[in-house]
């Protein structure tokens, strides 16, 4: 040292003895890492954090990490520092101090130069000043909040959260500490890659064309999970594939850069080989140990039955797949996950170049079972029973696994895989659900589903407020059917008169179907394409018919009800309520469209707060207008409040998705959009036109009727001009609705 350490002691003012047993260490790290000046600058500052009189501790969290943070970024950051807890100090934030400086380090390992440190105080005293309730909770989270995104994306993560909860002042703890799903949601939109909800409309069609079925995906993100000890990992079951929302470029085992979206792709892939080729075994009937070694030949399995059929999925999968070295694991280690990835890397790549005894064998094996009978799902258990007995040992048992290159990432858990005699009732088992019920037939209790989430947009701020309101939808139990028939019934001159519109609206051509596999008569082009490949040695495609079939419409219709507390009312001169009206219009537009053949849903919604949203299903596009859809229509019931811009994305998600040329929502209201938790009243006017555009840029028109006289006011914002009927006399809504149905859809 250049000074004594008395010297440097009589420097820093403090009367803790701990501090000055600690300075020798503190300052032998010091000393490699400042200048003479820098060396003066850190004691001054512990000096100063010391002398705010709030405990020991920081002063010694200071003596301990400065110098860390000075060989991070740069020395002339101590005097801010020093300034940055006394401006906390005297704002009477002091709870912040101590983590503010444990987290030091960290933020400086992330950001590594002093102008991003001075951006990150400049944010710390903008939240100390409009949000000190958060402060706290924003400081015990910088590890993982700066492992996720930038400075630019902390900033403005943190941004939205004071300017999202501003009335709210209780809440900037819970969005601060990750408690709330919008900072969450928020902070996933400032993560770098490639969202899943970007491009899920790019895979649905990719797996179309490559495997020819469509399938539900469930994006799943790590941040939503950042508490528990089961992480959610990719897999299939009868909800569909679970799948990562969020993948970033990265570059692959073979040194080359992988997309997002070829992560994507590799991952899908390999599930469409399951879902199309895989037959789960009984688990029971393996030790943990076989369930390994057959869930990798199942996947090399499925894998090499899929790029038989499209080759470059083999380059896709080769790039992602790890490259375990032989011999890499350590003494006391158990090598078999080990083991198993090389064999699967030896299996997808023949030039592995591995010389592994077992590896080549059981390699060559594979190939040459496979080449015998590819389709056999009971090649796996053959081969996975036989390489675990002939190469067990003691050492699998060892309690440190050895992970390194065995984790392969686009492959799923093989829950699916599997069947299990015994049920669990806990969702972070591995567990799958085949033998369960099918999820249609019953989602959960009283037919109530998992709910789902929805931006919102601010007008104000002009920005989405992230997974802003929580849907919870439900079948409702069922009523009589009679009611709906004597409904139908009240109007029956009504239907007498459409029928005759419904007549000169039905079509009266056939259609050609081309690729059948039994049909009218030979489709040329099938045939010549089928001869090509049998003369090729190929087998043969076997849809070369074309078949006549009658001509249909092409259209799906949504009708959306407004089922707020409003509509209970009973209108001066009428002797029936709004509800009622409703009900009639809606048994007659699905009679209408029954007797037309498009494709109908209907549902309705009332919300109490952002948190409660309710939407209640009538009728689903895959059921008939029957005694079942008429019994829940007769039991409608209303209440609560009107958010309907989240009411419409949801019922966009049912409709959008959909092949038909046209598509149409109705959405049947009392009065304007409101809720009791919103104050300004054009807050919600402004999101729910904010949801009509929404929707019209994924094909789907949305149409308003409204009964309130004094609509003029506010409808023609939302749905924009044309796109909205004004009923003035409400005891013709039935008829109305009806005829403006037939005349969108000639």
């Amino acid at each position: 040292m250049s000074l004594s350490v008395e010297s440097y002691r009589a420097k820093l003012l403090t009367s803790s003895q701990k501090a000055h047993d600690l300075l020798p260490d503190c300052l032998r790290e010091a000393e490699g890492v400042m200048s003479p000046a820098g060396l003066e600058a850190w004691l001054d500052a512990c000096t100063r954090i010391g002398g705010l009189g709030r405990g020991v501790d920081l002063i010694l969290i200071a003596l301990e990490e400065l110098p860390e943070v000075v060989r991070l970024t740069d020395e002339r950051l101590l005097p801010r520092i020093a300034e940055m807890t006394e401006i906390l100090s005297a704002k009477a934030i002091g709870a912040a101090i101590g983590p503010f400086l444990s987290g030091l380090p960290t933020v400086a390992r992330r950001l590594g130069s002093g102008a991003l440190m001075n951006a990150w105080f400049d944010l710390v005293l903008r939240v100390a000043e409009e949000g000190r309730e958060g402060l706290v909770a924003l400081l015990e989270h910088v590890n993982y909040l700066f492992s996720q995104v930038s400075i630019g994306g902390v900033v403005n993560w943190a941004d939205y959260g004071l300017k999202a909860y501003k009335t709210q002042p209780h809440r900037f703890p819970d969005f601060f500490g990750f408690q709330t799903a919008d900072a969450l949601a928020v902070l996933q939109r400032e993560r770098h890659g490639v969202l899943f909800i970007d491009t899920e409309r790019r895979i649905r069609l990719w797996l179309k064309a490559m495997w020819s079925f469509d399938s539900e995906f469930r994006a799943f993100s790590l941040l939503l999970n950042t508490h528990e000890l089961r992480k959610p990992v990719p897999h299939i079951d009868k909800l569909g594939l679970h799948i990562p929302d969020v993948f970033d470029d990265v570059t692959g085992f073979d040194g080359q850069p992988v997309s997002g979206l070829d992560r994507y792709r590799a991952m899908v892939a390999h599930m469409a080989a399951h879902r199309q080729w895989s037959e789960p075994y009984l688990a029971d009937n393996f030790s943990p140990f076989q369930h390994l070694a057959i869930e990798t030949f199942e996947d090399s399995r499925v894998e090499a039955l899929a790029f038989a059929r499209h080759p470059g999925l083999r380059r896709m999968w080769r790039a992602q797949h790890p490259i375990p070295k032989e011999g890499a694991v350590p003494e006391g280690h158990a090598p078999f996950r080990h083991m198993l990835a090389m064999l699967s890397r030896a299996i997808l790549d023949p030039q592995h170049g591995y010389q592994d005894p077992v590896v080549t064998k059981y390699a060559a094996l594979f190939r040459r079972e496979f080449e015998t009978n590819p389709h056999d799902p009971k090649l796996s258990v053959r081969l996975g029973v036989e390489w675990l007995a002939e190469n067990y040992s003691h050492d699998f048992r060892q309690k440190n696994i050895w992970f390194q290159d065995t984790l392969i990432p686009y492959r799923d858990d093989n829950r699916y895989l599997w069947v299990f005699l015994e049920d669990t009732d806990s969702e972070d088992e591995f567990h799958s659900d085949h033998g369960t019920k099918d999820p249609e037939a019953g989602e959960a209790e009283d037919g109530i589903m998992p709910p789902r989430h929805y931006p919102e947009w601010d007008y104000a701020t002009q920005t989405f407020r992230p997974d802003w309101t929580t849907v919870f939808e439900r079948f409702p139990p069922s009523g009589d059917p009679a009611v709906v028939d004597r409904m139908l019934d009240r109007h029956r001159l009504l239907v007498k008169k459409l029928k005759w519109v419904i007549d000169q609206l039905k079509p009266h051509d056939r259609k050609r179907l081309r690729f059948q596999s039994e049909g009218d008569e030979l489709d040329l082009d099938a045939l010549i394409r089928a001869m090509t490949d049998y003369r090729a040695g190929s087998e043969p495609d076997n849809r070369i018919y074309v078949r006549h079939v009658p001509g249909g419409r092409d259209i799906a219709v949504m009708l959306l009800l407004d089922l707020s507390e409003s509509v209970k009312q009973t209108p001066e001169g009428m002797d029936c309520s709004i509800l009622q009206l409703g009900q009639e219009a809606a048994a007659l537009l699905a009679w209408t469209v029954d007797q037309l053949g498009d494709k109908l849903a209907m549902a309705g919604f009332s919300s109490h707060t952002r948190h409660e949203v309710h939407f209640t299903h009538f009728k689903t596009f895959k059921e008939p207008w029957g005694e079942v859809a008429k019994g829940r229509l007769a039991a409608m019931e209303a209440g609560y409040s009107t958010r309907m811009g989240a009411a419409l994305r949801h019922a966009g998600d049912y409709l959008a998705p959909r092949y038909e040329a046209k598509k149409i929502l109705f959405v049947l209201s009392d009065g304007e959009p409101a809720d009791i938790d919103v104050e300004d009243r054009d807050y919600l006017v402004a999101d729910t036109h904010k949801a009509v555009s929404e929707l019209k840029q994924k094909g789907v028109v949305t149409y308003g009727i409204n009964l309130d006289p004094h609509a003029d006011d506010y409808v023609e914002e939302i749905f924009g001009r044309g796109r909205y009927a004004l009923v003035d006399r409400l005891d013709r809504l039935p008829e109305k609705l009806s005829q403006m149905f037939m005349a969108l859809t000639r």
